[in-house]
């Protein structure tokens, strides 16, 4: 059976994640257990979230450099709010992600409107919510609240003695609904056409400005939430919080099968990507005798041949 050009991409990151599943769980006792698989889940969770908002960015051909910067934004405000204002958890949630979906939207309408880069737009909201979060506190806030630490360590049995975190669940819900919202949906539809050809998409009739600013609100939204599960990991408040993350989710999105310039791609691709450098961790960990850093060497050996495997796509692409 011909495999289609169009999941090549995707096809390479599962096969590549199923080859280091088989190459741990042979080279290390206990690497091959339900819960290794699951923690890989947990662990990454804040980081499915985000990637999944950047997914939908760069299925338009677009870039989001702020997301790491939104993502400490919260996890200070959330601190913030809820030790030192003492604010009800139930209305510090939801404030800070209406922040984070109005940071997005904002960018997303200055992109649009003033048909500026994406790159700069996204930088300065990089360099703007970095900013903030030293306007609020130059040190780290704890969050000691124990309904908060209760839900960070909400433990969820799936089968046996495997569990799920809350994180976790939260990160399965918006992996769920962005698949949907992306095959299933007129937006989904025209983030795919606008990456295509945003003439065309216009040409068609199809509600390109409104799309391009939902999906950076879209995207901001992630952050936000992303942020809200970073604090369930962490358990504090940070302007240094998620340095790179930014970079992280845009190798979890092209690892995922997603071209950078847009129009092709799946959220789902972006999960193995983001588990795909969570197992290379786990590798690195059962091993023992390599350095952490490792890991980003890794990371980007790799990212250099899925834009080579993403060359060879779009230039079969085009002769197809």
């Amino acid at each position: 059976m011909k495999l289609e050009p169009k999941y090549m991409p995707l096809a390479a990151t599962v096969s590549l994640f199923a080859a280091m599943v088989v190459f741990g769980s042979v080279s290390y006792t206990g690497f091959f257990s339900a819960q290794a698989f699951l923690n890989l889940l947990i662990d990454n969770a804040f980081l499915v979230i985000v990637a999944v908002g950047m997914t939908f960015v760069i299925l338009t051909g677009g870039i989001d450099l702020s997301v790491g910067s939104v993502v400490a934004l919260s996890t200070m405000v959330l601190a913030a709010l809820v030790e030192k204002q003492h604010w009800s958890l139930w209305v510090a949630i939801p404030l800070v992600l209406l922040m984070g979906t109005l940071f997005g939207g904002f960018m997303g309408w200055l992109i649009q409107r003033f048909r500026l880069q994406p790159f700069i737009v996204t930088l300065a909201g990089m360099f703007l919510a970095r900013g903030l979060c030293y306007l609020i506190s130059i040190d780290s806030i704890s969050i000691t609240d124990e309904t908060y630490t209760g839900m960070a360590q909400m433990r969820i049995p799936v089968w046996g003695d495997a569990f799920l975190s809350l994180s976790a669940v939260l990160a399965l819900l918006v992996l769920v609904a962005a698949i949907f919202i992306a095959r299933s949906t007129e937006f989904g539809r025209t983030v795919y056409a606008i990456g295509g050809s945003e003439h065309s998409a216009t040409l068609m009739g199809l509600p390109v400005a409104r799309t391009t600013v939902l999906v950076y609100t879209l995207s901001g939204f992630c952050s936000a939430l992303g942020g809200v599960v970073f604090t369930f990991y962490m358990l504090s408040g940070y302007g240094l919080h998620a340095v790179g993350l930014e970079l992280d989710a845009i190798a979890a999105v092209v690892i995922g099968g997603t071209l950078l310039s847009g129009g092709v791609g799946y959220v789902a691709g972006t999960l193995f990507g983001v588990l795909t450098l969570g197992i290379i961790q786990s590798l690195i960990m059962f091993d023992g005798s390599l350095s952490s850093w490792w890991t980003r060497i890794v990371i980007g050996a790799l990212l250099f041949v899925f834009c080579v495997l993403q060359r060879v796509f779009e230039t079969r692409r085009k002769q197809g």
